[in-house]
């Protein structure tokens, strides 16, 4: 007779159970997010590009710094999107064994699909040159050093022998995590965020503005969902918590700041109509201390929110605030009422 192994509990490198066997589930917050997103389902080409055509190929509707601003932030985003996908696909996937979690990462593998999508659609829509916008990665400083952050910190999910069998892997497994969900998507989209849809609420580029308001809500649900598995993971291996830990997490969120302040201040140093590049760092300092708090570390910056109109455009009927705690309900796509 052959024994079988007893079940853990165990959301990574969890050999006793079977990731075809998806019921009964033992993590409910990874299928409620998988509903979620389906729920907010969307594609790019719902969303008119005409006004935007128009407005980009005037010569009066849009400042060069705006159109420099727009050209960044679609060059920023059009590969980030991408090693966003490649860390998830390619890395967070094959640790994260639990059935129900997987399902949900390949929901968010498709949302970064989409996303990636999106910004061909712009460049295809407004004539862009490609070669300027996808080798910004490598030609905006700004941008390299936020892009060449994320790989190094997560350099331990793409090693093929790694394994989270000890206290100290899996103390590294979490600090890849954190620099790719709370660094990257939680801290490093949301300046550019905050840059387009600023522009969208003075009627400039609002195609791509209501593209970048679904892509934000996709992103805030990654969050979520990233930190609760983050926070599970500590749950389950409470001796991987150290102090010492902690403020090497603590430290590379502050690094991860600058960067991102760097980034807000080379991408938009005339600011928008009543809106400046101390605001949009003021700002990154308020996502930050949110995304701390939200895994469980000490707020650095206690800053106000500059730009409460942001927490607006995530809210939708009877859902809650992304910034607070994390969804419960979303309408599709197509029903969306924007405030």
């Amino acid at each position: 007779m052959v024994t079988q192994p007893t079940k853990k509990k165990s959301i990574i490198n969890n050999s006793t159970i079977d990731p075809n066997k998806i019921l009964p589930l033992t993590y409910t917050f990874a299928r409620e997010y998988y509903k979620s997103g389906v729920a907010n389902n969307w594609t790019p080409e719902e969303i008119s590009m005409q006004q935007d055509v128009e407005q980009w190929r005037s010569r009066t509707a849009l400042t060069e710094s705006e159109r420099r601003l727009i050209l960044w932030n679609l060059g920023f985003f059009s590969t980030a999107e991408s090693l966003t996908a490649n860390n998830l696909v390619l890395a967070v996937y094959r640790h994260v064994t639990n059935p129900e979690c997987r399902q949900y990462l390949l929901r968010q593998a498709f949302e970064e699909a989409i996303h990636t999508d999106t910004f061909i659609y712009c460049c295809d829509s407004l004539g862009l040159d490609p070669d300027e916008i996808y080798n910004m990665y490598e030609t905006i400083p700004s941008i390299k050093a936020k892009d060449q952050f994320v790989v190094q910190l997560t350099t331990a999910l793409f090693d093929p022998s790694f394994v989270t069998d000890t206290p100290e892997k899996i103390q590294r497994f979490l600090h890849d995590l954190i620099g790719y969900y709370v660094i990257m998507e939680g801290i490093f989209f949301y300046a550019g965020f905050a840059m387009m849809l600023a522009l969208k609420r003075q009627k400039k580029m609002i195609g791509i503005g209501e593209q970048f308001e679904y892509i934000m809500r996709d992103e805030s649900l990654h969050l979520a969902f990233g930190c609760d598995l983050i926070n599970t993971i500590k749950t389950e291996n409470p001796t991987v918590w150290t102090p010492q830990f902690q403020e090497e997490l603590v430290a590379l969120i502050e690094k991860a700041v600058v960067l991102e302040k760097n980034y807000a201040y080379d991408a938009c140093p005339q600011g928008l109509l009543g809106i400046n590049a101390k605001q949009f760092s003021d700002y990154v300092e308020y996502i930050a201390d949110r995304r701390l708090e939200r895994i469980g570390l000490p707020k650095i910056y206690h800053k106000e929110n500059p730009f409460p109109w942001m927490s607006q455009t995530t809210d939708l009927p009877k859902e809650k605030n992304f910034f607070e705690t994390r969804v419960t309900e979303y309408q599709s796509a197509g029903s969306l009422e924007w405030e």
